[in-house]
């Protein structure tokens, strides 16, 4: 390989600029995705103690240096069990990328209009409702903590199981393709306590939780006020009329391309500001 420079005995070539760069841009989009999290110290720890081996390597410290090869031989099984939220957020991140999506095969057959349907037939009682729609990644291990049905979806389905003297009507729905697939489902609880000045309650939380570790949408219907939000990518849109949230599943659980469905978010925050 063409050589560049040296730096002393040591020869520099293209490959090696081109090799530091990528390490050095992976450990910025690493700390960067940890930032200001008790995870990003812990990395910082880590990369203290790898620069700590080499510099003992070099220099020949042996009894440092053995004391430092016994952490870097279990560091891969520590660094899984210390990052496996940011791990999983992470690998979810990757998954969302519109270019990994395009090779990935999207459900065309939710019954989107039952769905709809269903959820505002349950805000003009003031029935509360927690339904998850599964995008491209499973949630298995969420589904079994629940009630497993695989129930066809249908308004009356999504409205009998959300009544509140039904024995299923806490916890959240999982809709999977045309499928409930659980019911009274245990949810992840997110970090976010307000929005807007807004305090939370823990059905919003939950629905709000799970699009932060996962590949879904989360339908809310407010038990207090009737009111529909929807959750994606731990972001959480409230307010929706009947028509928007048709639109809007349409738009997710379609062809439709991610600059279209911003495009429809960016039109609904401007009616509300």
């Amino acid at each position: 390989m063409f050589e560049l420079f040296k730096i002393g005995f040591i020869s520099v070539t293209l490959i090696d600029i081109i090799d530091i760069a990528l390490v050095s841009i992976l450990v910025y989009k690493l700390y960067d995705f940890m930032k200001g999290t008790i995870a990003g110290q812990i990395f910082w720890g880590l990369v203290i103690v790898l620069i700590l081996s080499f510099i003992t390597q070099a220099i020949d410290l042996k009894a440092l240096g053995w004391l430092l090869t016994l952490v870097r031989d279990i560091w891969v099984i520590a660094f899984i069990i210390l990052f496996q939220p940011e791990i999983r957020k992470l690998l979810v991140s990757l998954g969302r990328n519109p270019i990994v999506k395009s090779f990935q095969k999207k459900s065309e057959n939710v019954v989107i209009n039952e769905i709809v349907d269903a959820s505002f037939e349950l805000a003009q009682h003031q029935h509360g409702a927690l339904m998850v729609i599964v995008k491209s990644s499973g949630i298995a291990g969420i589904a079994e903590t629940g009630d497993l049905i695989n129930a066809r979806i249908t308004k009356d389905l999504l409205r009998s199981i959300f009544f509140p003297r039904s024995p299923l009507h806490d916890g959240a729905a999982i809709l999977k393709g045309d499928l409930v697939e659980s019911v009274r489902c245990t949810l992840p609880l997110s970090t976010v306590t307000e929005i807007d000045g807004e305090t939370l309650g823990m059905r919003h939380r939950a629905g709000l939780g799970i699009t932060e570790q996962a590949d879904v949408i989360s339908i809310i219907v407010s038990e207090e006020t009737g009111s529909i939000a929807v959750a994606e990518n731990g972001k959480l849109t409230r307010g929706l009329s009947k028509d928007m949230l048709t639109k809007y599943l349409n738009a997710k659980l379609s062809t439709k391309t991610e600059k279209k469905i911003q495009n429809f978010l960016n039109i609904f925050n401007k009616k509300n500001n």
